[in-house]
């Protein structure tokens, strides 16, 4: 299921080469990405990706979306936001979606990495679940009252029982486990963090199964080549000058690893 067609860049870049994210995205301004079931953006630091995904996030309100308040330029963060546009996609009757599933959400790479300095620091417990719960769009007010239930004790159990049943990759496995369900939108910000070459193709082998099978629609920025490898995917390549789709094999980050393999090939023989 596509939920998310399209999305169109602002087309106006400020002179002044400071403003946040005009140029950030000088070189494509005013592009439309089409969106896949699983749509990847790729491209080497700086390219923008993630401050991509958060500009979508943001545009469509979905939780975990960040203010774009970066050198303290919100007034031009919103302008580029408000001067941005987007198309939902079409249900089996093909009639166009007037929003988003309910439980469609953005997880940064912090996300990930903040789940497990929760479960391994016994410290940070507590704040870890609240803000959990605020990622996923719960108000100061509720989380406070969320504290004080029985489901808020028994998750507490549960984390401190796995401080030493999991590594960090076998955390982040867990995390995706509990929170990639069927039927949403997910914009994912390098999931492969913490994560071994084993277990990013067998993330990336799950999200494919649930795009083809359980209607599931994914947006990742990434540069792991395993990832990349193993995604059933369209591929934006934000390097390239004008932005155009490429096979995943064709990309710098990939042939980089190639290269360096191949280099010391011997070793392997």
């Amino acid at each position: 299921m596509i939920y998310l067609r399209s999305f169109k860049l602002s087309d106006y870049t400020d002179r002044n080469p400071n403003i946040y994210p005009d140029h950030v995205f000088r070189y494509i301004s005013g592009e439309v990405l089409v969106f896949d079931r699983i749509t990847v953006l790729y491209g080497s630091n700086g390219s923008g990706k993630s401050t991509l995904l958060n500009i979508i996030a943001g545009k469509l309100g979905i939780p975990g979306a960040e203010r774009m308040t970066s050198y303290g330029h919100s007034t031009y963060a919103q302008r580029f936001l408000d001067r941005s546009s987007y198309q939902l996609g079409h249900d089996e009757r093909e009639r166009e979606f007037r929003q988003l599933p309910e439980g469609s959400r953005y997880m940064k790479s912090e996300d990930i990495l903040y789940e497990i300095k929760k479960i391994q620091q016994a410290s940070v417990l507590r704040e870890g679940i609240l803000f959990e719960q605020r990622s996923k769009g719960m108000s100061e007010e509720q989380a406070a009252e969320y504290e004080d239930t029985y489901a808020f004790k028994k998750k507490l159990e549960n984390i401190q029982f796995a401080q030493e049943k999991y590594s960090n990759g076998e955390t982040s496995m867990q995390f995706f486990d509990d929170y990639l369900l069927p039927g949403q939108l997910y914009l994912l910000d390098e999931p492969e963090t913490s994560l071994s070459p084993a277990n990013q193709i067998k993330l990336a082998e799950q999200i494919n199964e649930l795009a083809r099978y359980l209607d599931t629609q994914f947006i990742i920025a990434t540069h792991s080549p395993f990832m990349l490898g193993t995604l059933h995917a369209k591929i934006y390549n934000l390097d390239a000058r004008p932005l155009q789709t490429a096979e995943w094999y064709e990309l710098d980050n990939v042939r980089f690893f190639y290269r360096f393999f191949n280099k010391h090939q011997h070793r392997f023989e």
